[in-house]
């Protein structure tokens, strides 16, 4: 829907004001608004002021309600259904006035039926000829794919050699890779697990597969694997099942891999690993940016540090965004499971086939049985910051989360980490932890992050750069070091297309090379986090 800009109006009394100057109401439906300035008790909302024969109603605000914030504008009984965006976001657990504020103190969950109907509105794709579509310059990679940078990784297969792997990168500085234009950096990818798991858990699985994504990673030029000798994930074994030797590489005489223990240590490692880096700096320096098509851009859709605006500001443009991507020829990808919960019907109902709806609910029943498993349940996942910016539940939270996935058909669901190879809109099962939901999606092949944020992440990702796209004006304007592009101007009257330009374009440079705010600032290995099930044991 189109949102005024806030002009109040002077014809009313000064206490009085039409509703949709300083809220939104996205849906007839809905019983609640969303303030879009700090709501007054002594003001009164003027709703249905529209010219027609109707006489409007009066709300009168009762108590203080923050920006971003839900009013109610009819009153609700005890236990009746309570809608935002069209749908269900939960229930009243008390009797609740017009003009009330709703939040945790007066909304419940509950149980909902939904009706995932598989494919019933899933609607063909109209295509951009390829010879209209757009280009970026990209790094391409002798087996095709196709980088927006050019990294060398050094990647630990166990947190004991953490240290060495960061040792190897650090040695690199942008002194010391000053005569190699092409290359944007030596990245140590380092995480805390490799040991003391099970050989074919899911935590195996899981760690092996992401590991051998980021070897494989598309803006990844070349990589060394630093292991120390006596952990379960074994070098040799993530070798074999992941097929990473390189006949190439062979024949180089460069090590694909390091083994602390056999080399006498981390001094010794980390000499040896220098060396292999010096020299794969050629090859990987000989790649140089070329003009490619929009097509081979995956983008990883992520929202993090969420607020009441991000179902109606930056999710939205990010979904148009994405519906563009795919009419190029392009891919994204969204994933964190537990933050579809209550809004998965929207998807399964763009779902390509029967098969790929019913693979999206098989995660759903996945996730509700291990958080029952471990006493958890899925409405812990609003955050402290997300119910301070006025997200209630996680009903309400994953309304606003499906809106970064557009309106194209859901082409396939993944398991975490696992290579996208289908072009179009794709769905990765992972946590809700920022990091290792995007971990995944790289690890799967994104080459490109489209972050969305309203209380201020201050995220970033090596070797995928990400955008930053603030859901308000005021979070943009007091973090502007660290936000991309302000998608709150949606509340100030700018058509979301429009911003969707403006972030596309934005996008398209970022992939030919211009460093986004949190590459500016060198923010992006700590993030890497592969997804853990379990603990130590």
């Amino acid at each position: 829907m189109p949102i005024e800009p806030i002009d109040f109006i002077e014809s009313h009394p000064p206490n009085e004001v039409p509703l949709q100057q300083v809220a939104v109401r996205l849906q007839p439906q809905d019983q609640v608004a969303v303030a879009r300035v700090n709501l007054q008790p002594d003001t009164v909302l003027i709703l249905n002021d529209d010219n027609s024969t109707t006489p409007p109603s009066k709300v009168p605000v009762r108590g203080f309600i923050p920006s971003g914030h839900k009013i109610a504008l009819q009153p609700l009984d005890l236990d009746q259904v309570v809608r935002r965006y069209g749908q269900i976001i939960g229930f009243a657990s008390r009797p609740i006035a017009a003009g009330e504020h709703i939040h945790t103190h007066n909304l419940k969950l509950g149980e909902v039926a939904r009706d995932y109907a598989f494919g019933t509105e899933a609607q063909p794709v109209s295509y951009v000829p390829v010879d209209k579509r757009r280009t970026f310059m990209g790094y391409r990679r002798a087996d095709g794919r196709v980088g927006t940078r050019n990294y060398l990784a050094v990647i630990a297969t166990v947190n004991c050699a953490a240290h060495t792997c960061r040792e190897i990168a650090r040695t690199f500085t942008p002194a010391r890779l000053a005569a190699y234009p092409n290359i944007d950096g030596v990245i140590a990818l380092t995480h805390t697990s490799g040991c003391v798991i099970r050989p074919g858990s899911l935590d195996y699985v899981f760690l092996q597969r992401t590991l051998a994504g980021m070897a494989r990673q598309p803006n990844v030029g070349a990589y060394l694997l630093v292991g120390l000798g006596c952990e379960t994930n074994q070098l040799a074994e993530l070798i074999e099942n992941y097929g990473l030797g390189q006949a190439d590489r062979e024949a180089s005489g460069v090590p694909l891999s390091l083994g602390i223990q056999e080399l006498g240590g981390i001094r010794p490692t980390v000499l040896a690993g220098i060396a292999a880096i010096e020299a794969l700096l050629p090859q990987v320096n000989a790649i140089e940016r070329t003009a490619q098509p929009i097509s081979e851009l995956k983008l990883a859709l992520e929202c993090g540090g969420s607020d009441g605006w991000s179902g109606v500001t930056a999710n939205p443009v990010v979904g148009l965004v994405a519906d563009e991507l795919v009419r190029q020829g392009g891919t994204v990808v969204i994933s964190e499971t537990p933050e579809i919960y209550g809004a998965e019907h929207l998807l399964t109902r763009r779902a390509i086939n029967a098969a790929v709806g019913q693979r999206l609910v098989d995660k759903i029943r996945w996730w509700e049985a291990y958080v029952t498993q471990h006493g958890l349940e899925l409405n812990n996942n609003p955050s402290p910051g997300n119910q301070a910016g006025g997200l209630t539940n996680i009903f309400e939270k994953s309304l606003g989360a499906v809106a970064k996935a557009g309106s194209t058909p859901l082409m396939a669901v993944y398991d975490y980490a696992e290579p996208v190879t289908q072009r179009g809109f794709c769905f990765m099962d992972s946590t809700g932890y920022d990091p290792m939901s995007v971990t995944g999606k790289v690890a799967g092949g994104c080459n490109l992050v489209l972050f969305t944020t309203g209380r201020g992440s201050v995220f970033g990702f090596k070797p995928a750069p990400t955008i930053k796209i603030c859901t308000n004006s005021t979070t943009y304007q007091r973090m502007t070091g660290d936000m991309d592009l302000n998608a709150g101007q949606v509340l100030e009257g700018v058509p979301p297309a429009e911003i969707a330009a403006d972030l596309l374009e934005l996008a398209l440079a970022v992939a030919s090379g211009q460093p986004s705010k949190s590459e500016a600032q060198d923010v992006g290995e700590a993030e890497f986090i592969p997804w853990q099930l379990t603990g130590p044991v």
